[in-house]
C-alpha cells in the first residue's frame, strides 16, 4: 500500500470519518465500518483532505484537463484538491455546478472555469452513482469530454446486481474510476494494526460476502 494511502486511512481514523463497529447501510446491510467524509469539516480536515486527492490523481497519471465538482459536497472538494495540485506545480482550471440554473447576473448553471477539453470529477464516494451520471450528462452537454471519476473511498461492494457502484461507472461511462483508497487498503491495514485487529475478522468476511472482485 502506497505510504499516502495508509496515511490517508489513519488521518480518516483520527477525524473519526473511518468507524468500525455496527452499522446499517442504505441497502439495509449490516456493515463492520463506516465512512463519513462529511466529518471533514473544519479548515485543516479539508487541507489535509485535498492532498490526499491530489496525490492520488498524481499516482494515477490520468489526463484531464480541468476539475468538476457536483454541488452541493464536489464545491468544497473540487476547491480543496485545485489548491493541492497548484502547491504541488500542477495548475488546473475548475468549476461547479448549482442545483438551479440563475437567471439574474452572470446567470448559467456552472460557477468558475467554463466546461472544456477533458474533465475530471471529483467526489467522496460513489453510492447510485446519480451524481456522476448528472456531472457527465452536464459535461457532455457544454460540449467537454469526462475524462473520469476520483473519490475517496471504493466501497467495492454489490449493488443490486453483481457490480459495484464504481464497476457500473466504469461500464455504463466507460470512464476511469480513481480512489485515494479501497476496502481492499483497510483491510491490509487492519492486518498490521494489532490494536484494531479484532474488527479484521468482521471486515473481512463483509467482503467476501458483498464485495467483488
Amino acid at each position: 500500500m502506497s505510504d499516502f494511502r495508509q496515511a490517508f486511512i489513519e488521518f480518516s481514523i483520527s477525524r473519526h470519518v473511518l468507524c468500525f463497529g455496527e452499522f446499517k447501510t442504505k441497502a439495509g446491510r449490516m456493515s463492520p465500518y463506516f465512512f463519513n467524509a462529511g466529518l471533514f469539516n473544519d479548515g485543516d480536515s479539508l487541507r489535509q483532505l485535498g492532498q490526499f486527492y491530489a496525490k492520488a490523481i498524481i499516482a494515477a497519471q490520468l489526463p484531464f484537463d480541468m476539475l468538476f465538482g457536483p454541488a452541493y459536497k464536489g464545491i468544497p472538494l473540487v476547491s480543496a484538491i485545485a489548491i493541492a495540485l497548484a502547491e504541488s506545480g500542477h495548475n488546473y482550471p475548475f468549476c461547479f455546478n448549482r442545483k438551479e440554473v440563475k437567471d439574474h447576473g452572470e446567470g448559467g448553471l456552472v460557477v468558475g472555469a467554463p466546461l472544456s477539453g477533458r474533465v475530471l470529477i471529483v467526489d467522496d464516494v460513489i453510492s447510485a452513482g446519480t451524481s456522476v451520471r448528472e456531472s457527465v450528462d452536464l459535461i457532455q452537454t457544454s460540449g467537454a469530454v469526462p475524462a473520469g471519476v476520483v473519490i475517496a473511498l471504493d466501497r467495492m461492494e454489490r449493488g443490486s446486481g453483481q457490480f459495484s457502484a464504481v464497476q457500473e461507472v466504469k461500464h455504463t461511462h466507460q470512464i476511469t474510476a480513481v480512489s485515494i483508497i479501497t476496502l481492499d487498503d483497510i483491510i491490509n491495514y487492519l492486518q498490521h494494526r494489532s490494536d484494531l485487529a479484532h474488527h479484521l475478522q468482521a471486515v473481512a468476511s463483509y467482503r467476501a460476502q458483498y464485495g467483488v472482485a
